[in-house]
């Protein structure tokens, strides 16, 4: 397989020629590339043969424009050629489909806008009938077994989409800078995300190059120490109490914890996130006072860029809303027990109003204030919806990250903020950890399967997704962030997780190297648990150990099928049936 470059694509106004000679719609936009060898600083030396492209995209007359692409023709594809669909934030699905064979998730029957807004940088349709896409990275490979990567070395400028699809003469490859209806200034020049592009024997080194060479340009944050810790939510959900966190925090003595974790159900509303409802009388500071006071380190969930229709905050600040078409505020988000007076649908903040990210930022330091120094910022894809914002020479990806910016503005450098439904693209640099994957349950498989969310079914939450997406993200760890795979599941009982899938999760927690996190009730749990939990802190330690010294978990099957079932690293090898979430050791 070769891939060779060919054009600059803007889609609804023509192609430019590489040198930037030419100009597209009438001369209203100018583009151009430059073609460099070798992977550049930041990643390791000696990893296959690679290119990167410097592109900038300009325009004489101003105005908007959603995307530019530049467009690679693959030729010698020997058999089937295959493609890692890598999603965009924290729980969208990642597999491995076939060109010619698999379809978009945005084509299936079914599919819902609002749904694809959640798990795609571009939320309308594709326009090729066999296109497949993904996000941020891709590998390409074929019946050689060799894969190539192209990606994009970084995100906080904008999104990056791999489009794959049968062009005038081939099949072609579209690395998209996704900008969203950008507005651009006449006469201004913007330059775009390098793209990398190489190939290689082993698809590890490739993404463990990529990695480290975004890491490195990110300043990714990288020194906090391994995370262990308790959270509410997968025992109690929206219906834990002030007296519930108060006997797990009486328990926790005996337990190896250090961060102590309120998740949602304390605020009382969404956005209102300094007052608390009936079930936690006591309010937000007494909280981080308790949990101070028993020696563990405060921490609370939030969704920082949500705010309820009934919020005191929406109320009061109306003109801090993003807006859709219509003119009214932009749904982007579906919660049916947060209620808030539209039946659990939430509107979004605009980070893009100066206004906004001071509120944000001095919610951060309010917060760190009373004593909690781990933040876990929820729901965080907010503002990359397509809609009305008030300064349209953001892209979706600048909107995200000008919203965490704030927020580390506000906390300050020492705080741990966890991104979670987080556009990993665009948050390198200023969060400590990230999800890394699909919610957990007590149970391998999905319990339902909503009409809605066709397309998308691999976001539900189950153990079973949980561990797929941790194989495929692994190598992410101790390189862009902290992984993040989810908490471990301890409890038998209400659950229907069996004892093998239960010690076949944790296990991989463990080997993964990322965090450890607990969040059922202890009062539940004995001496097995302990025991699981304790192997699997150990396990942790020494594959995050390695991390640090470069030695980072992978998935070595990666590519073999659709979805991975093995995961390696210094820690140990697993192998796991994917029907039952059975496992054995991986020799």
């Amino acid at each position: 397989m070769r891939l060779h470059v060919d054009r600059i694509e803007l889609p609804g106004h023509g192609a430019i020629a590489l040198d930037g000679s030419g100009s597209s719609g009438a001369g209203r936009f100018e583009a151009g590339a430059t073609a460099h060898p070798g992977w550049g600083s930041g990643s390791r030396s000696g990893v296959g043969d690679a290119t990167r492209w410097d592109w900038w995209v300009g325009t004489g007359e101003g105005g908007p424009l959603r995307a530019v692409r530049l467009v690679f023709t693959i030729a010698d594809v020997v058999g089937r050629l295959r493609m890692l669909r890598h999603g965009y934030q924290s729980w969208s699905p990642n597999d491995v489909a076939e060109f010619g064979v698999d379809r978009d998730r945005s084509l299936l029957d079914g599919s819902v806008e609002f749904i694809r807004a959640l798990n795609q940088a571009d939320q309308r349709i594709v326009d090729a009938p066999d296109e497949l896409r993904s996000e941020w990275f891709t590998l390409l490979v074929d019946d050689t077994g060799e894969p190539w990567f192209i990606g994009f070395d970084g995100g906080e400028l904008h999104d990056g989409t791999l489009r794959l699809r049968r062009g005038p003469t081939g099949i072609e490859l579209h690395c998209e800078a996704f900008l969203g209806d950008l507005v651009l200034a006449p006469g201004e020049h913007r330059a775009l995300h390098e793209l990398v592009v190489a190939s290689s024997a082993e698809a590890d080194a490739l993404l463990g190059a990529w990695a480290s060479r975004v890491g490195d340009r990110g300043r990714a944050r990288l020194g906090s120490d391994l995370q262990i810790g308790w959270c509410s939510w997968y025992h109690y959900f929206h219906d834990v109490t002030e007296r519930d966190i108060e006997s797990n925090l009486r328990l926790a003595d005996d337990w190896p914890f250090d961060v102590f974790q309120v998740d949602d159900g304390y605020q009382s509303a969404i956005g209102d996130w300094l007052t608390t409802n009936e079930r936690f009388p006591g309010g937000v500071e007494a909280m981080a006072t308790a949990i101070a006071a028993r020696g563990r380190r405060p921490g609370l969930w939030l969704a920082p860029f949500l705010v309820a229709p009934d919020s005191a905050i929406a109320r009061a600040h109306p003109e801090w809303l993003a807006r859709g078409y219509d003119g009214e505020p932009l749904l982007n988000m579906f919660n049916a027990p947060w209620g808030g007076g539209r039946d659990g649908f939430m509107y979004g903040l605009d980070p893009t109003v100066p206004e906004v990210r001071a509120h944000l930022s001095e919610l951060a330091a309010t917060l760190v204030g009373m004593g909690y120094q781990y933040l876990k910022l929820d729901f965080t894809f907010s503002p990359s919806f397509d809609g009305v914002w008030a300064d349209r020479s953001c892209t979706p990806a600048q909107r995200v990250r000008a919203g965490f910016d704030a927020i580390r503005d506000g906390a300050g450098d020492d705080v741990f903020l966890l991104g979670c439904g987080a556009p990993l693209a665009n948050v390198v640099g200023v969060v400590d950890g990230n999800r890394i994957g699909a919610d957990v349950a007590p149970s391998w498989l999905p319990e339902s399967s909503p009409s809605l969310l066709t397309g998308y079914t691999a976001t539900l939450p189950a153990t079973r997704h949980a561990w797929v997406d941790t194989a495929v993200r692994a190598f992410m760890h101790r390189r862009l962030w902290s992984n993040d795979p989810d908490c471990v599941m301890l409890r038998s009982e209400r659950t229907a997780l069996t004892p093998e899938a239960a010690r076949t999760w944790a296990r991989a927690v463990g080997i993964s190297g990322g965090m450890v996190l607990v969040s059922d009730d202890l009062s539940l749990l004995g001496a097995d648990a302990r025991s699981l939990l304790d192997d699997t802190i150990a396990l942790a330690r020494i594959a995050d150990d390695a991390a640090r010294a470069g030695a980072v978990a992978h998935s070595p099957d990666l590519l073999a099928g659709t979805e991975p079932t093995r995961l390696h690293s210094p820690a140990g090898r697993v192998r796991v049936d994917l029907a039952d979430g059975s496992s054995q050791d991986d020799h």
